[in-house]
């Protein structure tokens, strides 16, 4: 592309110059024509070659930010990431996280099984008190404790 961004003033200039030199040689083959219209040619054809060196300056100069343009671009991209690596960045991510929420629920699994544990032992345990209880009744005499008032007031 660059290349016939390039070429592109110099065949202009070389097409410029072909259709002077045929105009010219129209004019010469006409029988050498007016000096004056000879100098207004040189003079348009002067003109039209400082156009188009202005106008090649004007692209290369257009080429130049261009490419300085994509140099940037190119900067910039080499810079980013790659899909690849995003990807992996994104899968390290996830696996802490999964990982992490898998010890959560591990911990909170054995802080259930510790509940439960803790439970039957204390259901347990509360048995045996009330069994204690109830055996500690029966070999007590009910007489002996109807003097005390706070067990013989009736339950509410």
């Amino acid at each position: 592309m660059s290349r016939v961004i390039n070429y592109v003033p110099r065949v202009a200039i070389f097409l410029a110059g072909v259709a002077a030199g045929a105009i010219g040689n129209s004019r010469r083959d006409r029988g050498q024509g007016v000096p004056a219209a000879n100098g207004d040619l040189k003079k348009s054809i002067a003109s039209l070659e400082a156009r188009m060196a202005a106008q090649e300056t004007v692209a290369a100069a257009r080429l130049t930010q261009i490419e300085a343009r994509l140099d940037e671009h190119a900067t910039k991209l080499a810079e980013m990431p790659s899909t690849a690596q995003i990807v992996s960045a994104m899968e390290q991510l996830l696996s802490k996280t999964m990982s992490s929420l898998d010890d959560r629920l591990t911990t909170q699994a054995h802080s259930i099984e510790v509940l439960k544990t803790t439970v039957s032992q204390t259901d347990s345990l509360l048995e045996r008190v009330l069994e204690s209880l109830d055996s500690l009744q029966a070999y007590t005499d009910p007489a002996e404790f109807a003097d005390d008032p706070l067990l013989s007031r009736p339950a509410v």
